[in-house]
């Protein structure tokens, strides 16, 4: 169950609980009058089936309450209700399976902004998993691949292009073409420092590395684990669980590649230059590919499952229902 509290201007608080009162997955609908002063409303709470969140985010703004109140959406963590119970039952399908299209919008656009703590974590990430390249160590490997923060970027372009909004798909793209180049600028040159100072000698990338050499040999198994982890990420997202976008960021090598390139730049290396940019290219092609996919099914299976139940959706975003009878604010 989510939480939604709305500020409503008063002319259109009623106009809230017709919304909230003819929603199958809503509960616990309560009005408080004059109680927000900033910006100035009644308050509005209920708690909605996740199944429900759609149609009741997009009905409330349409009354343009984001724009002259507040909408605020919690998750519940705890609820013990045979009232809420009965409504998550009500509604069609199950609250894993439901994309809340604004709650990945909030997550994708935040996973854009380039921000100071997003390429510190990059060039980190880069930075351990250089090290990994020069010392043929899997679990550093590991280790920059759980740091590298760059799949909310991916995930952002699938969503742009699930939803036909180029501003996303170029924020994604434009933060991975200076957060990766910058991560392996910065790994080039300590690499350069390192072999400057004789702590990194010329033949520290040997041709044979039987532990790290997948790192820079992309080839057909690159590709399809580049897919799958894209449509896990994309699940894990999409269902608002966190544990399965750590084994995501383990099985693709976009980090370990790129800390690969800046040493072997650096080394003049040049065939594993080659085969880091290709291991880069294989990995976000792979992942991009999968997720927009996986979006675009489940935005078509949840459609098909509302309209068997009496729904409308064409684009995810579920039509208002009418009032269930003898039910409203009036009463």
């Amino acid at each position: 169950m989510l939480h939604v509290r709305a500020i409503v201007p008063p002319d259109r608080t009623d106009e809230v609980c017709e919304v909230l009162a003819g929603c199958d997955g809503a509960v616990n609908i309560v009005v408080v009058r004059g109680a927000a002063l900033s910006p100035r409303g009644d308050l509005v709470t209920g708690d909605v089936a996740r199944e429900s969140a759609n149609e009741v985010l997009d009905a409330l703004q349409d009354l343009g309450i984001d724009r002259d109140g507040s909408i605020t959406v919690e998750l519940i963590d705890l609820s013990m209700s045979v009232v809420a119970a009965n409504a998550e039952r009500r509604v069609p399908g199950h609250g894993d399976d439901a994309v809340v299209w604004d709650e990945l919008d909030r997550q994708v656009t935040e996973g854009t902004v380039l921000t100071w703590s997003f390429v510190v974590f990059l060039v980190l990430a880069t930075q351990i998993a250089a090290i990994a390249a020069l010392t043929d160590s899997p679990i550093l490997v590991v280790g920059a691949m759980v740091l590298g923060p760059e799949f909310a970027a991916v995930a952002a372009i699938c969503y742009g292009v699930v939803r036909w909004r180029w501003r996303q798909i170029l924020a994604g793209v434009r933060i991975l073409l200076i957060g990766f180049p910058l991560a392996i600028a910065v790994t080039f040159l300590c690499a350069l420092a390192g072999r400057w100072l004789g702590v990194i000698e010329t033949a520290a990338l040997p041709a044979e590395r039987p532990l790290t050499a997948f790192i820079y040999s992309p080839d057909r198994w690159s590709f399809i684990v580049a897919l799958l982890a894209g449509a896990a990420g994309v699940l894990s997202l999409t269902a608002g669980k966190a544990s399965p976008l750590v084994g995501v960021f383990i099985s693709v090598t976009t980090v370990p590649a790129a800390g690969n390139l800046g040493v072997a730049l650096a080394l003049r290396h040049g065939s594993e230059i080659e085969g880091s940019l290709l291991q880069l290219g294989a990995n976000f092609g792979g992942m991009v590919i999968a997720g927009t996919g996986t979006l675009l099914v489940q935005r078509g299976v949840w459609g098909f499952v509302l309209r068997r139940r009496g729904h409308r959706t064409s684009t995810g975003r579920p039509v208002r229902r009418r009032v269930r009878p003898g039910v409203g604010p009036h009463h």
